[in-house]
């Protein structure tokens, strides 16, 4: 689960939350929680992407306090020592792309470039002041003495000294590469861009993943906005925080294209040592909510990350960055939520995320947040828990309504599924379950429909759905 959404409080409770509900995430089947950014940012009320100091976890006064947005250092480890007591995993979040308030500026000599072709230069040199000093002076060398000057970073996007925001390149600095080839060479994003040809640079962040990894027992990373970072720089940052720590710490980056090729690019560059989140899936997921029933639901699969590389493909609905009102809003529709939900979470391939904000709502101010989805998401998540095993078939044969079937583990009392969801007029499909469940009754799990399934003989049931609706038959 993505244990956070973007419009969270700012009142510091955030990690007591999560520590009151680690039996409730254990008893919904929950095994992982991908964590909000930990350390300390522009301002207490940062979500945590302005990342000042990546040492500071709600420890030491600075940016005008010691907790962050979400609480204390302490409160955090007690909420991973209660998520591990219930064999939760907690993936961190890791920000290097950029590093944002600075302690101080300073004189650079830098070049404009052409924001829509970064390789193109579009003013002669000139002296900028540019804030890239960070000294930390609240926590000064406490778990690293490393402070950070210009010469650390490629460029950045404001000269204070004439209070203009441009993309302005370092003197002797070449952007990063490879990285993603939007706008000619992506690895400028925001505030002070961390160059990782610098080889003080790589090594310190190498060793601040091995220290969060360790002083939080994490398990995992989520990595953030990965085609701004030099792609062969994450692989040998994933296998030295492996080797450091003895763990497998999974990995998921967020590389976020709707295009399957340059998703594939990145798993080839990083040698496949970590996953990615299946953004061209959510992308389906959105088309499919917003097209009043014309979408063909045959086509949910096509150009997805899960279609061709299933275990390195995170699948989700949305996120913080998708939700009302964000930088990449693409919010798929209320109504087709809990069908989406029944796509990731019951079907063998992928591993599937579950979104705070579709859970216990988002909290933004627009007139389109999303509602408080837990009581449609439950029954789905006790679906996966107890039932979504074995085999399965897929019935992707019409335009509208489409089903999968999972026939069920004999180490697994009870077990197996049909499910189907359609995005047009409701119907029915005769599926196969498999022999062995031949003559049990099973239910809609969902409570979209009543009637109950006999499974014939021959290990096929005829099973109905709703219009616009999603049903998930189990044994009663």
């Amino acid at each position: 689960m993505q244990y956070f959404e973007w419009y969270m409080p700012n009142d510091g409770q955030h990690w007591k939350r999560l520590q009151n509900d680690s039996a409730y995430l254990a008893e919904h089947g929950i095994t992982a929680v991908w964590i909000p950014p930990a350390y300390k940012g522009t301002s207490q009320a940062d979500v945590g992407y302005g990342a000042y100091d990546l040492y500071d976890l709600g420890e030491f006064h600075q940016k005008g306090t010691v907790r962050t947005k979400y609480g204390t250092k302490g409160e955090l480890q007690s909420a991973i020592k209660s998520l591990h007591s219930r064999d939760i995993n907690v993936y961190g979040d890791v920000v290097i792309t950029t590093k944002g308030g600075a302690d101080a500026t300073e004189d650079v000599t830098a070049v404009v470039v052409d924001p829509a072709d970064r390789n193109r230069v579009i003013s002669g040199e000139h002296l900028i002041k540019a804030w890239t000093h960070f000294h930390f002076p609240g926590r000064g060398s406490t778990y690293s003495d490393f402070k950070w000057h210009w010469y650390h970073f490629d460029g950045t996007d404001w000269d204070e000294s004439r209070k203009l925001n441009r993309i302005y390149k370092f003197q002797g600095k070449a952007w990063d590469w490879e990285v993603s080839n939007e706008n000619g060479n992506y690895d400028y994003l925001m505030y002070a861009d961390i160059d990782y040809d610098h080889p003080d640079v790589a090594a310190e962040i190498k060793r601040w993943g091995t220290w969060y990894a360790n002083e939080l027992l994490l398990d995992g990373f989520r990595l953030d906005a990965v085609k701004h970072i030099k792609f062969s720089f994450l692989r040998d940052w994933v296998n030295h925080v492996r080797e450091k720590t003895g763990k497998e710490m999974f990995t998921v980056a967020e590389y976020w294209q709707n295009d399957l090729g340059a998703l594939e690019n990145y798993l080839n560059k990083t040698n496949f040592n970590h996953s990615v989140f299946d953004v061209p899936l959510h992308y389906q997921f959105h088309a499919a909510s917003t097209q009043e029933g014309g979408y063909d639901m045959r086509k949910l699969l096509i150009g997805t990350v899960v279609s061709k590389h299933p275990l390195k493909s995170v699948t989700f609905v949305d996120n913080h960055d998708t939700q009302p009102g964000q930088s990449l809003e693409s919010t798929v529709q209320t109504w087709f939520k809990p069908l989406a939900y029944a796509f990731i979470l019951t079907r063998e391939s992928g591993y599937p995320q579950v979104f705070y904000g579709d859970m216990w709502g988002t909290k933004g101010d627009s007139q389109r947040e999303i509602p408080a989805l837990k009581h449609k998401i439950e029954p789905i998540l006790k679906a996966r828990k107890q039932y979504a095993y074995g085999a399965q078939h897929d019935y992707f044969d019409h335009h509208d309504i489409v089903g999968w079937t999972r026939e069920g583990d004999s180490s697994v009392a009870n077990s197996g599924l049909a499910a189907l969801i359609t995005d047009g007029p409701g119907g029915a499909k005769r599926m196969y379950v498999g022999r062995q469940n031949a003559g049990e009754t099973w239910h809609d799990i969902t409570g979209n429909r009543s009637e109950p399934v006999v499974i014939y003989s021959e290990g096929w049931g005829e099973f109905h759905v709703n219009g616009g609706s999603v049903s998930i038959y189990v044994q009663r």
